[in-house]
This record gives C-alpha cells, sequence and structure tokens, in this order.
C-alpha cells in the first residue's frame, strides 16, 4: 500500500534513513497500543546512537500515544458490543449521541453523526465499568521513569486552508498517476477478490473510492472528487487533534506566497533545546 499511504519514495528513503516503512502486512491492524511500543523501540536505539529521531506524521492517537502512554481503558467485550451495536441500530445515531451526551459530554462532542466506531466504543466502555471514556483519557499517566527515555519538541506546519486544499489535490493526482489504481488492482489479486480485502485496505482514505471504480459503481472523475474531498476532511480532523495540545508549536506559511523556511525554524529550535 506505498502509494495509496503516501510512503516515501525510493530516492527519499536513500537520502534519509527511515524506520517502519512498509514494515506490516495490509491485513494487520496495528493497533495504537503496539506502534507505541514498537515506535519507542526504535526511537530508544536512534537516542543512543547519539542522533535526533523525527517522528513525522497525522496520526494524532498513534503519536500521542507513543508519547504519553495509552489509557487504562478496558478491551472490548463481544457480547456488550452486541448489545450496543443492537440498541444503535434500533434506536439511530441521533438518539445514542444524546444518550453519551448525558453520560459523557466531553467525548459526545467528538463523535459526529456517521461516526459509528467512536459512538459504540465509548457506550461500550460505559455499560462495562460505569466510567466514562473521558474518565479514562484524564487518568492517562506514565511516570517520571518511564518518560525519561525522551523529551518530545512537537511541531505543527500550517497552510492557509486554500494553499492546503490545492495542494491535497495535486497530490491525489500524483498518486493516480503514480500507480494507485494498480496497486489496488494487486490487492485485488492478493485476496482473491474486492469483497476478501481486509478492513485496513478499505477503510484507508482513498481505497474504498477506488475499489468502486475498479467495480465500476463510479468513473474515475467520480471516484477522484470523493477521495479530494475524503482527503480534506482528514486532514481538518488533523488539524482538530493538534491544534487541542497546547504542546505543539505552531508555524503558519502566510498568504503571500513566501515560501516557509520550516526546516531552519525546526533546527534553530532543536540546536537551542
Amino acid at each position: 500500500m506505498a502509494v495509496g499511504s503516501g510512503a516515501p519514495s525510493d530516492d527519499e528513503l536513500q537520502r534519509v534513513p527511515h524506520h517502519l516503512i512498509g514494515t506490516v502486512d495490509p491485513e494487520v491492524r496495528l493497533s495504537a497500543g503496539e506502534f507505541a511500543r514498537i515506535a519507542r523501540k526504535c526511537t530508544i536505539e536512534i537516542i543512543r546512537r547519539k542522533k535526533t529521531p523525527l517522528v513525522v506524521g497525522g496520526s494524532g492517537l498513534y503519536i500521542r500515544t507513543m508519547i504519553d502512554g495509552l489509557a487504562p481503558v478496558p478491551p472490548s467485550d463481544p457480547e456488550v458490543r452486541r448489545a450496543v451495536t443492537e440498541r444503535i441500530e434500533l434506536e439511530g445515531m441521533e438518539a445514542m449521541i444524546e444518550e453519551l451526551r448525558r453520560i459523557d459530554p466531553e467525548y459526545a462532542e467528538k463523535v459526529g453523526i456517521h461516526d459509528r466506531k467512536r459512538l459504540t466504543r465509548a457506550l461500550e466502555v460505559w455499560e462495562m465499568t460505569g466510567k466514562s471514556f473521558s474518565e479514562y483519557h484524564r487518568s492517562q499517566h506514565l511516570s517520571d521513569q518511564e518518560c525519561d527515555w525522551c523529551r518530545p519538541i512537537f511541531f505543527g506546519l500550517n497552510r492557509p486552508r486554500t494553499k492546503l486544499h490545492d495542494l491535497i489535490v495535486k497530490r491525489v493526482d500524483a498518486m493516480l498517476k503514480g500507480g494507485w489504481i494498480d496497486e489496488v488492482r494487486a490487492l485485488k489479486e492478493r485476496y482473491n477478490g474486492f469483497d476478501n480485502l481486509p478492513a485496513p485496505i478499505t477503510e484507508a482514505v482513498g481505497y474504498k473510492e477506488i475499489i468502486a471504480f475498479l467495480k465500476g459503481e463510479t468513473d474515475l472523475d467520480g471516484a477522484r472528487e470523493k477521495i479530494i474531498v475524503s482527503t480534506r476532511q482528514f486532514a481538518k480532523r488533523q488539524l482538530t487533534w493538534f491544534r487541542a495540545d497546547e504542546r505543539v508549536l505552531w508555524s503558519e506559511e502566510s498568504a503571500s506566497g513566501a515560501a516557509p523556511k520550516w526546516a531552519g525554524w525546526i533546527v534553530n529550535d532543536l540546536e537551542r533545546s
């Protein structure tokens, strides 16, 4: 899934050492906790070589779990989850979000009308423990000893919305021209048909739109437009997530068109630290 996930090119991999690229098969759902374990081990090894690791990406939960640890939320219970799912089917998303608002108003604000996964998990945790999702997240902590492995500095890079949208369009077009459709065809062959594709593939941004195109359910222009919209929505969620973290140092690109000197800004800040 190198094209659709925006993995570094062969040239970029030659120029700068990268880690954890292409290390998980598409059918494996890598949890935030498992990613944190692997990424911490890798980070510690880099620090021991007296190098500065850069953790780059937009998966806010995974980065936060790596830095702060995982809230001690209990594992899923199939019976409870089934009961919650049946209630959502019977009563509808709006009614159940309203119930979550009574139980956990803080987390309910993060749950959209189509966000069935978050709603189900939050209600499941409440039914299992009598504690809200927000209570578990507030109790998240690491001891000083556990935090000794690093002292993170967060850099956030932001552009004007119109520029960001233009870049997203260019990125999607480059990925489509760079073999994304062939990549999905190859995944179909690997898993013996679209109906057998594992969830980590079909849930990834852009893949279900290309699958719909290859199945003849839409044309390429329609798939392209839906991918652009999905990517813009994902970018908005990324910004919302990281804006809520007071540790992030933000640099805003001006609307004047001047090229941002982000690399120099980051290097200077790291040297001062």
